[in-house]
C-alpha cells in the first residue's frame, strides 16, 4: 500500500471563488461565459482550483518598480548593488533572433551589469528602449516585404 504524500486539491465555488478574487458573481460568470477563466464542472456543480483563480490575476509593473528591481540582488535581496559592465573577450550584447533584417541600423542591445558586494551575484539588464526600437524596425521591414509581394 502507497502513501499517498499529495494533498487533495482545493476546489473552490463560485461563492467562494468571487470573494476570493474579491469580485462580484455576475463578473465571474461574465468571465466563464468568455472564457477568461478556466473552470472545472463536477456534475451539476462548478468548481475552481485555486491556479485557476491565480491565472486570472495580471500583474503590470510600474517604471519604478522596474528600477527599483534592478537595486536590489535577486540571489540574497541585499539593497546597494555595484554598477559595471561584464566583459568576456569584448563587450557582451543582446541579438534578438527575430531581428534579422537588411537594414544599416545595429540590432545589437548593450547590456548593463550589477554584481551584488554581499552574495557576488551578478545580473545583467538589457537597455529595452533599445529592443522596441529594433522590433519595430522588424516589424516595418515585414511590412514593407509584404506590400512588395502583392
Amino acid at each position: 500500500m502507497t502513501k499517498k504524500s499529495e494533498t487533495a486539491p482545493e476546489w473552490y465555488s463560485i461563492k467562494e471563488a468571487a470573494k476570493y478574487l474579491s469580485i462580484g458573481e455576475p463578473t465571474l460568470y461574465r468571465w466563464m461565459r468568455d472564457n477568461k477563466i478556466t473552470f472545472r464542472k463536477i456534475g451539476d456543480s462548478t468548481r475552481f482550483l485555486k491556479e485557476d483563480l491565480d491565472a486570472v490575476v495580471q500583474v503590470f509593473h510600474s517604471a519604478k518598480e522596474v528600477d527599483k528591481v534592478k537595486k536590489v540582488c535577486p540571489v540574497c535581496n541585499h539593497e546597494g548593488l555595484v554598477d559595471g559592465v561584464f566583459r568576456t573577450t569584448g563587450l557582451n550584447y543582446f541579438s534578438p533572433h527575430e531581428a534579422k533584417f537588411w537594414s544599416l541600423h545595429d540590432r545589437n542591445i548593450k547590456s548593463q551589469a550589477v554584481m551584488c558586494p554581499h552574495c557576488g551575484a551578478i545580473t545583467l539588464f538589457g537597455d529595452i528602449k533599445k529592443l522596441e526600437k529594433v522590433i519595430s524596425k522588424r516589424e516595418e521591414a515585414q511590412k514593407t516585404l509584404e506590400a512588395g509581394e502583392s
